[in-house]
C-alpha cells in the first residue's frame, strides 16, 4: 500500500499524476496535479485497544540534601486514537518532597528521516494540558483528565525513509530539578474505534459466558404448530360458521351513509389445540361378555 502523504521538517512524501501529450511536429505538452493519499489505520485492532500503564519515582535533591521522593503513575485506556478525539488520562501523583510541583501532559510528534545510512530526528509538541499545583506532602489524582488531539498527520510506521510517531508524555515540573516524565506510545489512526472500550468488552464477554447455559436448554429446531385444517374438519367448521346473512335494503333499514355500515364479524375463533381429539370418530360399541364357570 502507498504511504500517507506527509510534509515534514526535513522531507516530504508527495504524489502526482502526470499526463503527457506527444505531438510529432511540436514539443510535448505536460500537465500534472498533486494527489493526497491516506493509508488507513484502524484503531479498533486488538494491538491498539490494549491499555498502557507506566509508573516512575524520582528522589528530589542532591547527595545528602534530599528532601523526599516524587512518584508518578499514569494510564491510558487504549493505544490508538484519531484526530479530534479526547484522550482520558488517569494518573496518581504523590509529592513527598519539600517543593511545589506541577503535573502536565503533552502529545509529542517525532519525525525520523533515514537516507544514505544517516538518521535525522525532529520532535515537537502538538498538544498539552496542565494540572493543579501540588504542595509538599500532598497527592493529586487525575480521573480521566482529557487531552484533545489536534488535526495532525496519521502515524507513518511502514515507510523505510520517513517515520512519524506519536507519544503521550505525563510529566512533573519540579523547580530546581530535572522533570519526572513518563512516555506512553500513541498511534494516530484514520478509522475511529466503533466498539466498546477494553473494560466494556471484558464485561460483555463475561456476560455472554454467564448466559451460555441458555442456549443449551433451548431445542435445536422448535416444532411448528399443526395446520388448522388438520385439527378441525369441514363439518365442524361449517357448524361454527353460519351462512352469510341475506343482503339488506340499505335505503329502508339504514339511517346512516352506506360507507359507515360495517358487517358484523360472525366467524368464531378456532378451537384450542389439544392432543386429545374432542370429536373422535364413531366406533362400534363393544358389549361386555361374561363367562360363567
Amino acid at each position: 500500500p502507498l504511504v500517507t502523504s506527509f510534509t515534514g521538517k526535513y522531507g516530504s512524501i508527495q504524489y502526482y499524476v502526470k499526463a503527457i501529450l506527444e505531438r510529432p511536429a511540436a514539443p510535448d505538452q505536460t500537465v500534472q496535479t498533486e494527489l493526497q493519499v491516506i493509508s488507513h489505520i484502524d484503531v479498533s485492532s486488538p494491538a491498539l485497544l490494549t491499555p498502557v500503564l507506566r509508573s516512575q519515582e524520582k528522589m528530589v535533591g542532591c547527595w545528602f540534601f534530599t528532601s523526599g521522593p516524587v512518584s508518578l503513575s499514569a494510564k491510558i485506556e487504549r493505544k490508538g486514537y484519531c484526530n479530534g478525539e479526547a484522550i482520558p488520562i488517569y494518573a496518581e501523583i504523590e509529592n513527598c518532597s519539600s517543593r511545589l510541583i506541577v503535573p502536565k501532559a503533552a502529545i509529542f510528534q517525532t519525525q525520523t528521516y533515514l537516507a544514505s545510512g544517516k538518521t535525522k530526528t525532529f520532535r515537537q509538541m502538538v498538544a498539552n494540558v496542565r494540572g493543579n499545583h501540588i504542595a509538599s506532602g500532598s497527592t493529586d489524582t487525575w480521573n480521566g483528565k482529557t487531552l484533545k488531539i489536534p488535526p495532525v498527520s496519521p502515524s507513518i510506521l511502514d515507510c523505510c525513509i520517513i517515520r512519524v510517531e506519536y507519544s503521550l508524555a505525563v510529566y512533573i515540573h519540579i523547580p530546581g530539578a530535572k522533570k519526572l516524565m513518563i512516555e506512553m506510545p500513541l498511534v494516530i489512526g484514520t478509522i475511529p474505534c466503533i466498539g466498546f472500550s477494553s473494560r466494556n468488552s471484558s464485561i460483555t464477554s463475561q456476560f455472554s459466558m454467564d448466559m451460555s447455559w441458555l442456549a443449551l436448554t433451548m431445542p435445536e429446531r422448535p416444532e411448528a404448530p399443526p395446520n388448522y385444517a388438520d385439527v378441525v374438519s369441514e363439518e365442524e367448521f361449517s357448524r361454527h360458521v353460519p351462512a352469510y346473512p341475506p343482503p339488506i335494503d340499505c335505503e329502508e333499514q339504514l339511517c346512516c351513509p352506506v360507507f359507515a355500515y360495517i358487517q358484523e364479524f360472525r366467524f368464531q375463533p378456532p378451537p384450542l389445540y389439544s392432543e386429545i381429539d374432542p370429536h373422535p370418530a364413531d366406533v362400534e360399541e363393544v358389549q361386555p361378555v361374561s363367562f360363567m364357570l
